[in-house]
This record gives C-alpha cells, sequence and structure tokens, in this order.
C-alpha cells in the first residue's frame, strides 16, 4: 500500500495520520502528553516526552500499514523554546507558547520605535508568545541558564535533530520566532543583537519544502524508518499546515482552527501588516504567506467550564452534557457575555494580563445560559480578529474549519451565525497534520499545485435575524476590554503582588 504520513506535533498530543495521494485518512494515531504549570503565567512541557510520543506514534502507525511510508511531512505548534546543550540534550523544560513570563517585556517593546521595525521585518506580533521576548526574560532571569544553552531551538527542531543529527529550521516555523525577517528569509541582525544571541546559537534556515533521509547510523535501533527509503519533508507551522489542509488557500476562504487555542488565517502572496490588531504573518512555502491572528481561549474555555465550574471529568460524556445544555439557550443567552480571557489574550489586544468575566449576570442565569455564553465568547473573539482581516481581505465569504469543535453542530451552527458567514467543514480529522501530508505530497511527486483533500458536503448557513441579533452582543463584548482594561490590570498585581 502506498502512502504518506502526515505528522502535528501539537500542544497536548501529536496525531500522526497515514494519508493516500487524494488526502483520504488511511489510520489516526494519537498520543497524548502533559502541559505543566510550576508557576503562575509559566507552561511548559518535557520535551523528551513529546519525542518518545513521536516516535512510538511512528513505528505504531507504520505497523498499522505494514509498509513505510513514501514520505513523512512534518507540522509542529509555534513559539516553542528548548535550551540545548552541545550534544541536543534539554537543559530545562521547554518553554511553550502559552507562557507568560515574559509578558512585560512584551509590552514595554511593543510601544517602542524598535519593537514596531521589529514586527515589519519579523511579521511576529510582540507578545510573550514569541521566542524573541521568552529570550529576553531568560537573558535577564536566567543568566546562567541563558549562556550555558549550546542552542535555542523549538520543538520541531529537537525532534529534527533526534532523526538527523543537524539543527535545521524551516521557513515557517523560524518565522514565527520574531527574529527572522520574512523578505529577506534570514535572521534578524537587530533581533539577534535584543535577544543577545548570534547566528551560531541558531539553526539554519531552510525551505518547508527541505527533504532529508534518516542515515542507517546511528538511529538504526531506534527509529522504524532507518532503512533509509523513506524521504522526509520538514514542512511548517501547524497554523499554516491548516490553511493548507482545509484548502484555504484560495481566495475569499478563511481557515478558523480551534483546539486549546484558536486562531483565523488568511493566505495570501504577500504579508499583511497591521499595527492596530499586530496581525502576523508566517511563511508557508516559496510562495504564500499565511496571515491572521490567534486567540488564547479556544478549548480552553470550554474545559475550565467544565471542570471547575460544572465539576464535570474531562470526557466525551461530560462534552456531550456542556452542548446539550448551551443548545437549549436562545441567542445571546437571554442577556449575557462571557469574556473568555482565562489565560490573558493574544489577537486582537495582545495583554496577557487581562482577564476573563461573565458580563450581565442576573438571577434568571442558570448553567445552560453560562454553557451557551463561553461558546459566544469564543466566537466573538474569533469574529473580532476576523473583522480585522476583513479589512485587508474584502472577499472573505467561506470560512472553512477544522478541530476538535467541529463535531460540535451547535457549536459550528453558532460560529456561521456569529461571523455572517459560510461555514464548511471540510474534514473532521487534523487539518494540520493533512496539511503536513499535502506538502510532503507535493514536495515529492514535483506538482506545481497542491492536492487538497476532498471537501465534504456539510456547511453550516448563517441565520440573518439571528445573524444581526449576534452583532449588536458582538459591540457590547468589543467595549468590556477597552472598558475594564485598567481595572483588569490593577487586579492582576494584586494577585501576583498578595
Amino acid at each position: 500500500m502506498k502512502y504518506y504520513i502526515g505528522a502535528d506535533i501539537g500542544t497536548g498530543s501529536v496525531k500522526i495520520l497515514a494519508v493516500d495521494l487524494k488526502g483520504t485518512v488511511l489510520k489516526v494515531i494519537q498520543k497524548h502528553y502533559p502541559v505543566l504549570s510550576p508557576h503562575p503565567g509559566y507552561s511548559e512541557q518535557d520535551p523528551e516526552e513529546i519525542w518518545q510520543a513521536f516516535s512510538e506514534g511512528i513505528h505504531e502507525i507504520i505497523l498499522a500499514c505494514v509498509a513505510a511510508p513514501i514520505s513523512v511531512g512534518l507540522s509542529s505548534a509555534m513559539h516553542s523554546l528548548i535550551l540545548c546543550n552541545a550534544s541536543g540534550s534539554a537543559l530545562a523544560p521547554m518553554i511553550t507558547w502559552a507562557d507568560a513570563r515574559s509578558s512585560a517585556i512584551a509590552a514595554s517593546l511593543k510601544e517602542t520605535e524598535t519593537g514596531k521595525g521589529l514586527y515589519r521585518r519579523t511579521g511576529t506580533p510582540l507578545h510573550a508568545m514569541s521566542p524573541l521576548c521568552k529570550l529576553i526574560w531568560l537573558k535577564e532571569h536566567e543568566p546562567g541558564l541563558f549562556r550555558k544553552a549550546s542552542k535555542y531551538v523549538s520543538i520541531k527542531e529537537y525532534i529534527w535533530f533526534k532523526l538527523f543529527g543537524v539543527w535545521e529550521i524551516d521557513h515557517s516555523i523560524a518565522s514565527c520566532t520574531g527574529l527572522f525577517n520574512i523578505l529577506t528569509r534570514d535572521w534578524d541582525p537587530e533581533a539577534l543583537l535584543l535577544a543577545g544571541i548570534s547566528t551560531e546559537k541558531l539553526s539554519v534556515p531552510v525551505p518547508t519544502t527541505h527533504i532529508r533521509k534518516i542515515a542507517a547510523e546511528p538511529l538504526s535501533n531506534k527509529h522504524p524508518l532507518s532503512e533509509n527509503t523513506t524521504e522526509w519533508v520538514i514542512g511548517a507551522s501547524d497554523g499554516c499546515l491548516a490553511n493548507l489542509g482545509t484548502g484555504a488557500i484560495k481566495t475569499g476562504i478563511a481557515a478558523i482552527t480551534i483546539g486549546t487555542s484558536g486562531a483565523v488565517r488568511v493566505t495570501g502572496k504577500s504579508p499583511v501588516f497591521n499595527n492596530d490588531v499586530m496581525t502576523f504573518n508566517y511563511i508557508l512555502d516559496d510562495v504564500y504567506f499565511v496571515s491572521g491572528g490567534s486567540i488564547n481561549n479556544g478549548g480552553l474555555a470550554i474545559q475550565w467550564m467544565i471542570r471547575n465550574i460544572m465539576g464535570l471529568e474531562d470526557d466525551q460524556v461530560s462534552y456531550q452534557s456542556f452542548f446539550d445544555l448551551a443548545a437549549g439557550i436562545p441567542a445571546g443567552s437571554e442577556g449575557l457575555i462571557f469574556l473568555p480571557y482565562l489565560t490573558g489574550e493574544r489577537a486582537p489586544v495582545w495583554d496577557a494580563d487581562s482577564s476573563g468575566m461573565f458580563f450581565g449576570l442576573k438571577t434568571h442565569h442558570t448553567k445552560a445560559h453560562l454553557c451557551r455564553a463561553v461558546i459566544e465568547g469564543i466566537c466573538f473573539a474569533l469574529q473580532e480578529v476576523l473583522a480585522g482581516m476583513d479589512q485587508s481581505y474584502q472577499d472573505i465569504s467561506e470560512i472553512r474549519v477544522s478541530g476538535g469543535f467541529t463535531k460540535s453542530a451547535t457549536w459550528t451552527q453558532i460560529l456561521a451565525d456569529v461571523t455572517g458567514k459560510k461555514v464548511a467543514l471540510v474534514q473532521n480529522d487534523d487539518a494540520s497534520a493533512i496539511g503536513a501530508a499535502m506538502l510532503a505530497i507535493r514536495t515529492i511527486i514535483g506538482a506545481v499545485d497542491y492536492l487538497y483533500p476532498e471537501q465534504t458536503n456539510l456547511n453550516y448557513f448563517p441565520q440573518q435575524d439571528t445573524h444581526l441579533r449576534y452583532q449588536a452582543f458582538s459591540n457590547i463584548y468589543k467595549s468590556l476590554y477597552t472598558n475594564l482594561k485598567t481595572q483588569m490590570h490593577a487586579l492582576h498585581q494584586l494577585s501576583v503582588n498578595p
């Protein structure tokens, strides 16, 4: 059987898909691993644990498919940072995109001319998620560890080194570090100077179509693909590949992915800069950029509601109960609005010290109202980012969606009603892993155009009356952060300095 592998190294799990030439999913393997928060605002993982999950998942899917794949394409979460020694071992836990310890550095840098120049060259918003800000924090607060490191890398680079023994970074992952000039496609000297590092401490940038084969040694006893027959395509970031995996490269189509967090993305042949909302601009390949904005709180807010408010276990039965309750409440949750900034927020406010809230809470509101309001709040957040993209892409008429939330018809219909746009479900499997496979297929067969997975006929259309009602609620939603920003910051200071 001829097949290709798309592997997505995510925040909570690695998902590995076997697909055929048409993008049809033949087999799925998923391996989970934890996120640790040893201190408030910290978000860390064990990179070795992620490597083990990745290696085991690749091994299992090959055993299930009997033969080795033609090629493997890689996708990974963005903005991770690992400090490694000369032999490639991690000196400390990996810092994930959600880590907020450098928020003060990002906030101060964002307001300077230096920061604005960095954004225009690197395409990466100034936020605590950025490896640039993480490096500055480490330089200032962990100088011993900072100086001890031989390499500063992402989780994909860490795994790539495990596979091939070389330090290489694809242009896509490099473009979301805040250290990489997306126009010259090389490390940015001013960013490196600010971070206090040199290019020797970073990996060599390569195109997203870069290919390697696993050498017979020294990995022959560690990896099932050591026979040197399978070609590995380094791939891109999970956000860019989600656009590819859903076919959201064509004009007039945006992609929305909701997992732990969420993102709105549009693909074009040039970056789109917006200083007000700091639109990100990441590289997909030699032609396309993916522009948009990410929110911190997607499925995470649902999980919080189920665990902390409903007091239920985080399982499928609880999620079904949550959505059943939400489905019975009318649009607008009878005057209740949820601001989903539970872990601060990225686009469009870029404020790690912001906080969530229920606004309009009254005695007639029940647990079901809270469930509905949480879903609506996440959709309002995505709509606010989408509105910023509409300024540059006036013809967006369709949203292609992916992520675990697509299993809920209630949530998907609310998204259509809030945005006022057609929502198309392309496939239920992981779009980033599909995109990684599609990039690998195009690279290996030498095709000019991408091959897209077949789209299903499952579409959600906005109900006009409901959309108009949501517009009124959305206006109130957008004013909450502006009016309460000062109080949020004061409360944050009280919580961190009791």
